[in-house]
């Protein structure tokens, strides 16, 4: 006769919740530690232009050209940053934050087809836009089909 042992379900189920309780509140961290926790990562959409390049858009709300430094090191392009609190506003004044400050850096694999020595980068109403036009041998070409006599 085999032995099987008895797991209580409401044990399992307490542990389940519990569980969900401590990723909820990490996620839920209280304003001091997101002012507090120096990283943060902005969205970024990555799209191809035709057949002539591909573009990255990175929202940066709230800072300057200067905040921003992009590399292209090895076919990786990163983006680094910080975004400041204002110094308008002293910390004890604010009731209640939830926008992410700190520094955050990017990293994105290039494909070969990338010519990164021509890479443009654009920053306006927020928004990074990084322009990565394809090398000529990856552009698509029309090749003539002759008809032999």
């Amino acid at each position: 006769m085999a032995i099987v042992r008895w797991t209580d379900p409401f044990r399992e189920l307490a542990q389940l919740q519990d569980r969900i309780h401590n990723i909820l509140s990490d996620s839920a961290r209280s304003d001091e530690s997101m002012l507090s926790s120096g990283s943060w990562m902005p969205p970024v959409d990555i799209f191809q232009d035709g057949d002539h390049q591909l573009v990255l858009k990175a929202e940066l709300p709230d800072m300057t050209r200067d905040d921003i430094a992009i590399t292209i090191d090895s076919g990786t392009l990163t983006i680094k940053g910080e975004k400041k609190l204002s110094d308008e506003v002293r910390e004890e004044q604010y009731h209640r934050i939830e926008r992410r400050y700190g520094s955050f850096a990017r990293s994105f694999a290039l494909p070969r087809t990338v010519d990164a020595g021509k890479v443009a980068a654009e920053y306006r109403n927020g928004v990074l836009t990084v322009r990565l036009p394809l090398r000529e041998e990856a552009k698509p070409r029309q090749i003539k089909v002759e008809v032999a006599a």
